[in-house]
Parts: C-alpha cells; sequence; structure tokens
C-alpha cells in the first residue's frame, strides 16, 4: 500500500481506503445499497488491513446507524485500534424523525457524536466530516462547534463532503480569521464518468492544503463494466444496486465509450475495469485517498489490486481524452483566451 499526507495535518492515510456504506441494511435507499453483515464486514475489515488500508469511512446516517455499529463490532472484535484503522464518519443527514435530528446546528452535532462514539466503540473520531453543507444553520456556528471537538479530544481532525469551491472558500476565510481548526479534507464524488470537480475544487482544496478523498469513483458500480446499455438504461446484465437505484446518476450515451475503453485497455494490460478505473483516479492531482466500497471479500481484493497496477502514459491520456469533460463557462473563454498566453 502506498499513503499519502492528509492536506495539511501530517496525518498518513492509505491511498486506498474503506467504504462501509454496504454495512448493515435498511430500507429505502439503503436497501438497494447495504446488505453485508456482521461476519462479512470483519472479513472485509480484516482483509483492507491486511493490506495496508489505515481508513475506514462511514456515516450515522448509513443503514440508520447499522453501518456504524457494524463497523464498532468487527473493529472490537479483531482488537483493532486507531494505530492500524483509522475511523472517519460524517453528521448532516437525517437520523430521526425530530425536527432537530438533521443538519449541522450544535444540538445535532453534539448528540451525534456521541451517538457515533457509542456505536464505534470508541473515545475519539479521527476524522468526523460534514455530509454537506446546511442551507439553513450558518457556516460560523457548525464551525465553531468543530473547534469545540477538536479541543474536547473527542474529534482529531475535521473535514467537509460534497462542499463546492464556494464552500471551501468560505470555511478557510472563517477558520482564518476566528483562528479555528480547518478543513483537512473534503470528500467528494469523483470517476471517469463524473469529473466535474476538476473546474473548481479541484484548484480551490490545493490552495488552501485540503486533501480530497473521493467517494464513487466505480460510479456506483457502472465503471466495472457488469453493467450494458439496452433500450432502457435500467436494464442490466447483471444484478446490483443500479438495478433499483441509479446513483450516482449516470449518462449511459456519455459513459458507453468510457466502459468500452476500460475494457480494451484492461485486457492490454491484463487486468479488470475496475482495477483500471482506480488506478486512473488514484493518479489525478490532489487526491489524497479513494473510498473503495465492496460486498464481498473478493471484491475487496480485487480493487485493492488497482493500487499495484501502473498503466502506461499513453493508456492513462487514453483514458483522460474519452472521459474529458465538457468545460462550462467562463473556463472554455479562459482556455481560448489562454492560448497565447501559455507555452504549450
Amino acid at each position: 500500500m502506498q499513503y499519502n499526507t492528509l492536506g495539511r495535518t501530517g496525518l498518513r492515510i492509505s491511498r486506498l481506503s474503506l467504504g462501509t456504506m454496504t454495512f448493515g441494511d435498511g430500507t429505502g435507499m439503503w436497501e438497494s445499497i447495504a446488505g453485508v453483515d456482521r461476519k462479512t464486514a470483519v472479513d472485509l475489515i480484516a482483509a483492507a488491513i491486511d493490506h495496508g488500508v489505515n481508513l475506514v469511512d462511514t456515516a450515522d446516517a448509513y443503514s440508520e446507524g447499522q453501518s456504524e455499529v457494524l463497523l464498532g463490532q468487527a473493529l472490537s472484535k479483531l482488537g483493532v485500534d486507531e494505530t492500524r484503522m483509522m475511523v472517519a464518519t460524517k453528521v448532516r443527514l437525517r437520523t430521526g424523525t425530530g425536527q432537530n435530528d438533521v443538519g449541522l446546528g450544535r444540538s445535532h452535532i453534539m448528540r451525534s457524536v456521541e451517538t457515533s462514539l457509542r456505536r464505534l466503540k470508541r473515545d475519539h473520531i479521527d476524522l468526523f466530516q460534514l455530509h454537506d453543507r446546511d442551507a439553513l444553520v450558518p457556516l460560523d456556528e457548525t464551525l465553531r462547534v468543530l473547534d469545540d471537538l477538536v479541543t474536547q479530544g473527542k474529534v482529531r481532525h475535521i473535514g467537509a463532503c460534497n462542499f463546492s469551491a464556494a464552500d471551501l472558500e468560505r470555511a478557510a476565510g472563517i477558520c482564518t480569521h476566528s483562528d479555528r481548526v480547518r478543513f483537512a479534507s473534503n470528500q467528494v464524488y469523483y470517476s471517469l464518468a463524473a469529473r466535474d470537480i476538476e473546474h473548481e475544487i479541484v484548484p480551490i482544496a490545493l490552495a488552501n492544503s485540503v486533501g480530497l478523498i473521493i467517494w464513487g469513483p466505480l460510479a456506483g458500480g457502472y465503471l466495472s463494466g457488469k453493467y450494458s446499455q439496452r433500450k432502457d438504461e435500467s436494464s442490466v446484465t447483471a444484478p446490483g444496486r443500479r438495478t433499483n437505484l441509479n446513483f450516482p446518476p449516470i449518462d449511459p450515451a456519455k459513459a458507453a465509450p468510457i466502459v468500452g475503453a476500460l475494457h480494451n485497455i484492461a485486457e492490454t494490460v491484463g487486468a479488470q475495469p475496475a482495477q483500471v478505473a482506480l488506478a486512473w483516479t488514484q493518479g489525478r492531482a490532489g487526491i489524497s485517498s479513494v473510498t473503495i466500497g465492496a460486498r464481498s471479500t473478493e471484491q475487496l481484493l480485487a480493487n485493492l489490486g488497482s493500487v499495484d497496477l501502473a498503466l502506461p502514459c499513453e493508456l492513462t491520456q487514453q483514458l483522460t481524452d474519452i472521459s474529458a469533460p465538457d468545460k462550462p463557462y467562463p473556463y472554455w473563454m479562459q482556455s481560448l483566451h489562454d492560448t497565447d498566453r501559455l507555452v504549450p
């Protein structure tokens, strides 16, 4: 395993981290995503540790809290402490029916931390992340609570998820002005099928020394190659969560050529399409860790194998070219004007 430094923290995290959104079961969307029981969770954690993974990611809302419970039980059964596996969890999504069982206000955040610690069977959270912004609560209030939690020792580092570049800049400004703890990371969706973060989020993260942790690097399994497009995009050739849930959303017309290229390159280098997609993602600028999930040990081990896959430059460029997104305004205009200022 290879390791990267997370933002400005000095914390070294594995290039691949383990996601536990598949842990537990539940209703609604979790019925399509989750399904991993306690025994399999233990096996997955053990396999990840054996291959050098030292960060596991969960959230208080995953499977109505079952993900944190199973993760805590697995870590306890294996006798694993923070020196071998650090834990990242999140707060923001709804966790109950009450008016204040959601969001980033002080009350909900403090309650969520205590609940997560009990489920995880630990005395602190290594990386505590905001699952998204809260349009109702001022960011200043939220950042003050996070700073308090770090001071109390319940949280080691803080991060964001799904924050825009503007959100990151606003948070950096507040923390600098008030001398509060700053975000170490921003967990964002990024894959060959969705490269939106390259326009603004990546440059701002680099400028503010915020590490990027990637979720959805296989676009919900689409880039593994097991799904194939028919006249109805919901029709697939293999069972999986996309059979019932198009998340993250995919445009099959744009993704199909990418999947085709992944198959061709996989045959060339003697790997699986998913491994090729993960290898490409790991090599992109600003990325500290790529989070991978799995339903079985075999699937996890296959994805972990992407760490050792060195794609030739020409094949990497082929994937980069075929998946290149259209530039939104003003970036296409700026690129046009850059032609007489930048040396090729």
